[in-house]
């Protein structure tokens, strides 16, 4: 561990929690006096590429038992490098997380009661933008039909009884895209991350393996 700071931030993920050296520990002390864990039902972690945010994720999860790692990026069989990337994250998930591949999000977060771990939107949005041929030049109603999509995630994440973490990028603090098609993804996602953050009950932004809470 880095730091004791760490530690701690840490362990209560796992339920577990520090106390200074020489502390004597009552395990029989009555259940009332045992400080429940408080996990929340919705969490965004926003991140730039290559910033921690799905290890972070993967981290805060390591304790629960049952796991839906949801992967919302398409196999890639023609790439090579992508293959690797989609390898690295599975041998780093534990062994007893279930996978799915799906980009129908909605219906999964309105039918789902377990612990998902969505990665990422990014891609799914991605996803949802060739579904409706929607990247420039496109007719307008390709993109009220990805707006509309988004609309639907947002209402499924405000409804969800899933405990969820998401993930996403944060596309806003890097240079402006040269093309029309990475300015359409960009304003797309910032919105949308806009609009999710509100909506969740703890959300932050992983910067260089740092986690920098983002209170509401």
């Amino acid at each position: 561990m880095p730091s004791e700071a760490e530690l701690e931030r840490r362990l209560r993920f796992w339920g577990a929690i520090t106390v200074p050296d020489g502390t004597t520990l009552d395990t029989k002390a009555p259940q009332d006096h045992v400080r429940p864990r408080a996990i929340p039902r919705r969490t965004l972690l926003l991140g730039g590429s290559r910033s921690g945010k799905s290890a972070e994720a993967e981290l805060r999860l390591a304790a629960e038992p049952e796991v839906t790692y949801v992967a919302t990026a398409p196999p890639g069989h023609d790439d090579p490098e992508w293959r690797i990337r989609v390898k690295t994250h599975q041998a780093r998930r534990p062994a007893h997380w279930r996978t799915l591949e799906t980009t129908n999000l909605a219906r999964l977060l309105t039918s789902t009661t377990g612990v998902l771990l969505i990665d990422s939107l990014g891609t799914w949005l991605t996803s949802v933008i060739d579904t409706h041929n929607a990247w420039p030049p496109a007719p307008p109603e390709a993109l009220e039909a990805v707006q509309a999509e988004c609309d639907t995630l947002l209402q499924a994440w405000r409804q969800t009884a899933a405990q969820v973490i998401a993930i996403t990028d944060e596309v806003g603090q890097g240079i402006v895209p040269t093309t029309p098609s990475g300015r359409l993804f960009r304003d797309l996602l910032g919105t949308l991350n806009q609009h999710l953050t509100p909506e969740s009950e703890e959300s932050a932004l992983i910067t260089a393996g740092r986690i920098l809470p983002l209170p509401i």
